[in-house]
């Protein structure tokens, strides 16, 4: 099991795609929207991340409102998961909970705790193209 997880500076406004292998990855399992974790298992020593979302491997959202970790049909009245195209509109909806398990592939979080070194140092550069 291995997570893709999207990391979000909020200062810079950039975001930074790494990845949680095993046995890291094991200690994001059971953690909630909202929690913060350590920066290590994705390759970011002195980090400290909070998560944020995520999608499973069909693509259905995390909902912070929705308990556990199982797909669930909720009335949705705005995102994440649906987006209204008029005012008052509501739909059904297949959506996550908020509690990361197996079915997650993407995890996104934020940066709440810079390390010593900057991010751009510990984040192996993308190919320009």
């Amino acid at each position: 099991m291995a997570f893709k997880v999207v990391v979000s500076d909020p200062e810079t406004g950039r975001s930074y795609q790494l990845e949680a292998k095993e046995p890291e990855a094991r200690r994001l399992v059971g953690l909630n929207i909202g929690d913060k974790f350590d920066g290590a298992i994705v390759g970011l020593p002195g980090y400290e991340l909070q998560i944020t979302g995520g999608t499973d491997a069909d693509g259905f959202p995390m909902r912070p409102d929705i308990a556990g970790p199982g797909r669930t049909s909720v009335l949705l009245s705005s995102g994440p998961g649906f987006k209204p195209r008029r005012k008052g509109e509501r739909r059904r909806r297949r959506v996550r909970g908020r509690v990361i398990s197996d079915a997650i592939v993407q995890v996104n979080a934020k940066i709440v705790k810079k390390g010593e070194k900057p991010i751009e140092e510990l984040v192996a550069p993308r190919p320009e193209k």
